[in-house]
């Protein structure tokens, strides 16, 4: 029964914790999103599916209607071509029938500029007979040297209707002006072609087949080699433009079939429905075709005139559902509110308990839980003066535990030199102003690059990086803080000097290897610290600054880990107790990107006033802890 009550409790919590207004909001939002979107959707696939069967239908049936007025144009003019080849074959009685004859033609047709009768000579034509356009070369100042160059540069082109087929050849680019070369197979022996009928003549009678009258469909010519004939855009005949690489004009060049149809994607990128009709001569085909985005506009416009109404619907609801469930949602509102404000560290909220059910019960513990939260944010935030706010969280969420773990980790000793001497010329209460003030800046080095104090040996500093969070390259990150002391330690004893502020000079030694790191003590007394013969040798190495003259010195273990990262000086190897080998120490000068370190230990000596005579001794105490090899 009891467990029974309490999983009812518990989803009763569960439920009172939700935003109940939401839910009704999500819960309409969605079954009408749902329904309208569906609504959409079919409506849409369904119309854009008739929209395109049609835009097919009208793309082939256009294609068709245009290809078969160019079919006509061009028998048209091959029967005139024809004709005219016969009649200058012809020897004229005089050069006034040959002149009546000529005004008579070009009168009848002047979109012709040039009709010649021509024989194949290598990769170009030889002219038997010419007629020239005079009212046209006048015109457009065009003399027959012009009209011959043309033709050479075309030649290749043109020589195709010694193929038997004939030749249609967009040559805009050369006249300045739309025009096309038309070249038939004139006289013929067997099933050579012996001669041609050359002519050119102007594009007016196709462009106004192919000029675009508001409609959304572009319909243009092309020959068999994809070259434009005739194109809505005039720049693009006159540029004598290729379309081979488009979809629509490699599918028709390369069909059995006279017509077909197909979306493609042109080459920007942009989708077209188009369709294409050969004209039965010379490869030639008119190609109808139309942007996808602009023929389906009319849906687009129907989708998006369906989603105005649904989101009016959806708004309309959202409302009503609103202010219906408000006396339901206001004091869970209120918690959540009270909850973002708990979230931005304001633990005593200011709400009151509305009612007697759930909610109100509800609202008295989170007013009492957030008392507790205030009471242990304090409690961490006094525990953190203590002890490293790492270590504080981890501690406080339990995640550290009696005992420890084996890590590998930078240790780091710093003293100050002669602090005793120093000491005894001040009242207490300077010396602790003067260590508060010095610790304050060592310690910010030492948080600045990832480390924690582990503790304060009097007026030495013990810290560690890599326990108990590593961040990869603890060793290096330990001589950055040691470096970093060097230039506050400099900013510090400017002004300073006498005996009430004397100059301060400090000594860092630092080992990297193996630790063990964790709570050591009891149950009632514990403390985060770390501890073995890694530990043991970075206080032996920091206490072997004074008789050296240096700063920072680091084990070889360390300078293993940075080599080439910083410049060192090798010192003396030592002796150390309880270490059978000798121990090879360095003197760290600087970064090595660093253009502002001393060059050499002389230099560093004389930036930190250090005075060195004569070589290092070992010390004299009765228990040695190191000696100092030759």
């Amino acid at each position: 029964m009891a467990n029974r009550e309490e999983s009812r409790n518990s989803e009763f919590g569960f439920f009172s914790r939700l935003n109940i207004r939401a839910k009704l909001i999500s819960i309409i939002s969605l079954i009408i999103i749902t329904s309208l979107s569906g609504m959409i959707i079919l409506a849409s696939f369904f119309f854009r599916r008739d929209t395109e069967v049609r835009i097919e239908e009208m793309n082939l049936n256009i294609a068709e209607i245009t290809s078969s007025k160019v079919q006509v144009e061009f028998s048209s003019i091959i029967d005139k071509l024809n004709l005219m080849g016969t009649t200058l074959i012809q020897q004229f009685r005089s050069r006034e029938q040959q002149d009546l004859f000529t005004n008579i033609f070009f009168r009848n047709d002047k979109s012709i500029v040039f009709v010649g009768v021509a024989e194949r000579e290598g990769e170009g034509l030889d002219f038997r007979k010419t007629l020239f356009n005079s009212g046209f070369m006048e015109n457009n100042k065009f003399s027959e040297d012009d009209m011959a160059s043309i033709t050479r540069k075309n030649g290749s082109k043109l020589v195709r209707a010694f193929n038997n087929q004939v030749v249609v050849e967009n040559v805009s680019s050369d006249f300045k002006m739309p025009v096309i070369a038309v070249v038939m197979p004139f006289q013929k022996a067997g099933n050579t072609v012996q001669s041609v009928v050359c002519s050119y003549m102007k594009l007016d009678r196709f462009l106004q087949t192919f000029r675009k009258t508001g409609d959304i469909r572009d319909t243009f010519m092309v020959n068999d080699r994809g070259d434009v004939l005739a194109h809505p855009d005039g720049k693009i005949v006159l540029s004598h433009g290729n379309l081979i690489n488009l979809p629509i004009v490699k599918m028709m060049l390369e069909s059995r079939s006279d017509n077909g149809q197909t979306r493609y994607k042109d080459l920007n990128g942009v989708y077209h429905i188009g369709a294409f009709k050969k004209i039965g001569l010379s490869g030639i085909g008119v190609i109808a075709t139309v942007e996808e985005a602009r023929a389906f506009q009319a849906v687009y416009d129907i989708q998006r005139r369906n989603i105005y109404i649904m989101v009016i619907v959806l708004t309309l609801a959202i409302l009503i559902v609103y202010f219906f469930g408000k006396t339901l949602t206001t004091p869970i509102v209120r918690l959540v509110g009270a909850t973002k404000e708990i979230e931005q560290g304001n633990f005593r909220v200011n709400i009151v308990p509305a009612s007697g059910d759930e909610i109100g019960q509800l609202t008295s513990s989170f007013i009492a839980m957030g008392r507790g939260l205030e009471e242990r944010e304090k409690l961490k935030e006094t525990f953190g003066k203590f002890v490293n706010k790492e270590i504080a969280e981890r501690v406080l969420k339990g995640e550290i535990k009696l005992g420890g773990e084996r890590v590998d980790a930078a240790i780091f000793f710093s003293d100050i030199r002669s602090f005793t001497a120093i000491s005894e010329k001040l009242q207490p209460e300077e010396v602790v102003e003067f260590l508060n003030q010095y610790m304050t800046r060592m310690v910010n080095c030492v948080n600045r690059t990832f480390g924690v104090v582990d503790k304060y040996i009097g007026d030495a500093i013990m810290a560690v990086w890599g326990a108990p969070i590593s961040k990869g390259n603890d060793t290096e990150n330990a001589i950055n803080g040691a470096l970093m002391m060097r230039k506050e330690l400099m900013e510090f004893n400017k002004g300073r000097g006498g005996e009430k502020k004397p100059i301060i000079k400090i000594g860092c030694g630092i080992n990297s290897g193996p630790v063990l790191a964790g709570q050591i003590g009891s149950e009632d007394r514990m403390e985060y610290t770390v501890i073995g013969d890694t530990v043991n040798l970075a206080s032996r190495i920091e206490s072997l600054n004074k008789p050296f003259g240096t700063d920072i010195l680091i084990s070889s273990d360390s300078y293993g880990q940075v080599r080439n990262i910083y410049r060192v000086e090798p010192m003396q190897k030592i002796k150390v107790k309880g270490k059978t080998e000798p121990q090879q120490i360095y003197a760290v000068l600087g970064r090595a990107d660093d253009q502002t370190a001393p060059r050499s230990l002389e230099d560093l000596r004389r930036i930190l006033g250090i005075e060195m005579k004569g070589k290092p001794q070992g010390e004299t105490e009765e228990e040695v802890k190191y000696e100092i090899l030759e």
